[in-house]
């Protein structure tokens, strides 16, 4: 069995983990609550979180972080739901810097893992590599969230909201979350040894 099975599988011990596991409860009730009180888009929204909502465990994210990471990706998700992007001044920037930065956060803890990029601890020059790296992944992450949106007003439905300076913005504000996951990320420790290790 692979390390990033054994994180997944690792059982829940602490109380905060247990908030962290209920969140991806959460989430999936949420898909299904979706498909039966509003529109299918709606479901299809929140069940494109699921894997991300699952990615802490696989990276052995500490409890904490994990349990924000899933707050935030839910928030992200609901707020399209109930259009506060549109209805809500400002709240697309804090949720593209907020969400942009568990994401960078989480991918970079996975490129880690799989030894694609050095980890965060250690030695001076590995706590250089998340101020480095975060705001390309970052730039990337944010660039493939647009496209997902540009792609979903194209071919599903008209009703999602994507203009030229709205895009511009959320990845500015995008590359600022993951600059600031990038210090995160050099500072503290949010990801606990491998299972086994």
């Amino acid at each position: 069995m692979t390390t990033l099975a054994r994180n997944f599988l690792r059982p829940a011990r602490t109380p905060t983990a247990v908030a962290a596991d209920a969140v991806r409860v959460i989430g999936l009730m949420g898909v299904v609550v979706a498909f039966v009180l509003y529109e299918p888009t709606d479901a299809g929204i929140l069940a494109f979180t699921l894997p991300g909502l699952m990615l802490p465990r696989f990276v052995a994210m500490r409890p904490a972080a994990d349990l924000l990471f899933g707050v935030i990706l839910l928030t992200a998700a609901w707020s399209n739901v109930y259009d506060l992007y549109t209805t809500v001044p400002a709240w697309d920037l804090v949720v593209h810097f907020a969400a942009t930065g568990a994401i960078t956060v989480a991918t970079y803890l996975l490129l880690a893992h799989v030894r694609v990029v050095a980890p965060a601890t250690g030695h001076p020059g590995a706590r250089r590599s998340p101020l480095v790296l975060s705001p390309i992944i970052g730039l990337a992450v944010s660039a493939l969230w647009e496209m997902v949106e540009w792609a979903g007003r194209e071919f599903v439905t008209d009703s999602i909201y994507v203009t030229y300076a709205d895009t511009i913005g959320d990845m500015a504000i995008g590359a600022v979350g993951a600059a600031s996951a990038g210090v995160l990320l050099a500072v503290m420790r949010l990801s606990d040894p491998p299972a086994g290790a």
